[in-house]
């Protein structure tokens, strides 16, 4: 597994594109799918590709990872999803 700063930068980028393609495609699912499949496919391998703090919550409780790194994901999604508001709404 990737060191602890690629994790974290996987979860930041999967959780950015996951909000930014929420929030441009104005729900669609068909849009919303393929881009959690592509951010799947990228970063799965890397972080688990969590992109949401209730599934990092669900792996700590599964024992796939401990409480400190659930909190490190969870600050680091929550910075992601703010940061894609953020662009979106400079769009």
């Amino acid at each position: 597994m990737a060191g602890l700063g690629f994790q974290l930068s996987g979860e930041f980028l999967g959780t950015f594109l996951l909000i930014l393609s929420i929030l441009i495609s104005g729900g669609n699912a068909l849009v919303i799918g393929a881009t959690l499949a592509i951010v799947v496919f990228l970063i799965g391998g890397i972080s688990g590709a969590h992109v949401n703090p209730a599934v990092s919550l669900a792996m700590v409780y599964n024992g796939a990872i401990n409480w400190s790194t659930f909190f490190m994901y969870a600050i680091i999604q929550c910075f992601g999803a703010y940061s894609a508001v953020s662009i979106y709404q400079m769009m």
